[in-house]
């Protein structure tokens, strides 16, 4: 097949190098030249498209207003440029699609599928951010994981997959969550659980925090009822759930870690971005 990968971080040249590996023809756009290897992907500059079976957009396929996702590359490419070169009869695959980039593709008459929603992507990429968010606790913390007592927000992939990594590693692990159901888990698997009406009260417990709850859960008040020794994770993607200027300005140490699969596992993280691929073109005849 013929595949075009445009922009995105090193999650999507892996990404390229590992389609190229497995026999496609790959053109990568949208990438300086230091970053790719010296593979069978092909690099080039003008969004040249003709003859492309299948179109990769970066996660997140927006990066400043208006702009493609390019971290990789000293030239920029507008969204609206870069749909108005897509072939309409491509595959045409995204991630994080956000409403202003799905509406110009419905202007283009362009069908937008989106891989970061597939739950086979979601689950794998949740286990590059949890052992991601392991690495750090271990790096950023001056004492052992085990006995430490952790607080993680939200049980969803990313919360269930480091509860329990953390709980293996004889962590004292805690976790909050808002649904009944969520809260059984939570103690059937025999972490401690934590609902909104004793979260206040248990702050001052915790020596790690770890957020991966995408809204605001810890604002000035929870903040200060958090041990003076507390280091604190934040997970959720923007506009995160901790109140950063509040946590600096208390003295809270605070990492905000964005984008964690690419930046710890980007051969790993671009394998799952291709599996995913994969699994869309086959549902879509196409492989």
């Amino acid at each position: 097949m013929n595949f075009a990968v445009i922009g995105g971080d090193m999650r999507q040249v892996k990404l390229a190098e590992l389609l190229a590996e497995d026999g496609h023809n790959v053109a990568a756009f949208a990438v300086d030249k230091e970053y790719m290897g010296a593979g069978a992907v092909t690099r080039k500059g003008s969004l040249e498209l003709a003859g492309t079976d299948c179109v990769i957009l970066p996660l997140p396929v927006m990066g400043k207003e208006g702009l493609l996702s390019t971290p990789l590359s000293s030239e920029s490419l507008t969204i609206q440029d870069t749909l108005f070169n897509l072939p309409p009869e491509a595959i045409i695959c995204a991630g994080k699609i956000d409403p202003a980039t799905r509406e110009l593709a419905r202007h283009r008459k362009l069908e937008l599928i989106d891989y970061l929603e597939r739950e086979e992507f979601a689950v794998a990429n949740a286990v590059s951010a949890a052992e991601g968010a392991l690495m750090l606790i271990m790096s950023e913390t001056a004492v052992t994981v085990h006995n430490l007592k952790i607080l993680v927000t939200g049980f969803g992939r990313i919360g269930k997959i480091l509860c329990h990594r953390l709980w293996g590693l004889g962590a004292e692990v805690s976790a909050y969550a808002r649904e009944c159901a969520d809260l059984a888990w939570i103690k059937a698997y025999g972490y401690h659980p934590v609902d909104p009406g004793v979260l206040d009260d248990s702050l001052h417990e915790f020596d790690v925090v770890v957020n991966t709850v995408p809204a605001r859960i810890f604002g000035e008040s929870r903040l200060k009822k958090l041990n003076p020794g507390v280091w604190c994770l934040d997970l959720a993607s923007k506009p995160g759930g901790i109140d950063f200027i509040k946590a600096a300005e208390l003295g809270v140490p605070v990492l905000w870690a964005l984008g964690l699969p690419g930046e710890i596992a980007p051969v790993t993280s671009g394998a799952v971005i291709r599996d995913t691929i994969y699994n869309i073109l086959k549902e879509e005849g196409a492989m």
